[in-house]
């Protein structure tokens, strides 16, 4: 698969209440259930998302020190040279039953509360891509199986 850029979610399945230290924001306890997070790499897409679900030796992003604890499950991205991960928190955070359970996570720096969502059970790629409206019609998801990912 060729590098793009884009925005992607990454959706992560924590199996059991767990605490974290989240870089320099703090301590959080973050419940069981599936959380969403909205990210964009404009230098490599496809990079950055098998980096993510491998999970980095180094601790460099916010997602990096949940990700230590809790499984990707899905990743879902966009190929486009605009930075939507905004776009997508807001979207994800207005479905049903979901949270923003950690104020500043992957938005540091943008004006967005988090690019972090909760949902007690697995958000559904159909209802995200309706949400999206007409972003949501080139919404595509990797398969981490076929990449060799699982």
């Amino acid at each position: 698969m060729v590098d793009a850029k884009g925005t992607y979610a990454l959706i992560l399945a924590l199996d059991k209440d767990t605490p974290i230290t989240v870089g320099k924001l703090a301590a959080f306890s973050f419940p069981t259930g599936y959380y969403l997070y909205a990210g964009s790499a404009l230098g490599g897409l496809f990079s950055r998302v098998r980096r993510h679900i491998r999970g980095g030796k180094k601790l460099h992003w916010h997602i990096d020190y949940l990700r230590q604890e809790a499984k990707v499950v899905e990743a879902w991205y966009l190929i486009s040279g605009e930075r939507l991960e905004c776009d997508w928190y807001q979207a994800a955070v207005d479905m049903p039953q979901a949270q923003s359970p950690v104020a500043g996570f992957g938005s540091t720096g943008c004006g967005c509360h988090s690019h972090l969502v909760y949902f007690p059970s697995m958000p559904s790629f159909e209802a995200f891509r309706r949400q999206l409206g007409g972003e949501g019609l080139d919404l595509r998801k990797i398969s981490l199986e076929s990449e060799g990912l699982a």
